[in-house]
């Protein structure tokens, strides 16, 4: 992989201030990343990998992770007394394709999908939620929404804090698109298709005191 080497960096020496340009030299380019590497990497933010490059996520906002909290322990306290499976939140990879990987919010593989996980990540999930971003709606309501639905994710929440809605999208037998199965608002009570009695206040969602 391409590597400026530091005999040839002068170029770009850091000055006090800036960011420590030298430091750059140490990684590699974008679109050249491995997948061991991008694995390796142990960031402070989230990370995604789309076949070679490095795709930064922002910061999420304390609304942003009120809301996740709030659904990860709805899914987790369902799914943990019934033995269902494994729940996490941000910070799990999980693959999508074969160079490509998300963190969703929150996701949820079956126990009897356990050998897809492989530690670092899983090679898919059953569930998986997405809190929509303010930098870039498109990424959670377009481009993961395809990809979620190309790897076969069985369902996908999206939780948009700009219009305190909730949609469950479900994806039928051989179809390669997401159905939406409902678009839940403030005073309703959204319900899961793959987990069947799993039950969500959407006011209790976006209502954090």
């Amino acid at each position: 992989m391409a590597r400026i080497p530091l005999d040839d960096a002068e170029a770009v020496r850091s000055q006090r201030g800036e960011p420590t340009w030298e430091m750059a030299q140490f990684f590699p380019h974008q679109g050249d990343w491995t997948i061991r590497e991008y694995l390796d990497l142990e960031p402070e933010g989230r990370v995604e990998y789309d076949r070679g490059r490095l795709e930064f996520l922002p910061m999420p906002t304390e609304f942003h992770q009120d809301i996740v909290a709030f659904l990860y322990d709805a899914v987790r306290d369902y799914v943990r007394p019934r033995q269902l499976g494994k729940v996490y939140f941000c910070g799990l990879r999980v693959r999508t394709r074969r160079r490509k990987f998300r963190e969703p919010d929150v996701s949820f593989l079956r126990q009897e999908k356990f050998s897809q996980r492989k530690g670092r990540y899983w090679e898919s999930a059953d569930l998986v939620v997405e809190v929509v971003s303010e930098d870039d709606p498109a990424r959670d309501l377009v481009k993961k929404k395809r990809e979620y639905a190309a790897a076969g994710i069985a369902e996908y929440w999206i939780a948009d804090p700009r219009d305190l809605t909730l949609t469950i999208f479900t994806l039928d037998s051989g179809a390669t698109e997401y159905r939406a199965a409902g678009r839940y608002a403030a005073g309703e009570t959204a319900r899961s298709v793959l987990l069947d009695g799993l039950a969500i206040d959407v006011t209790a969602a976006f209502t954090h005191e």
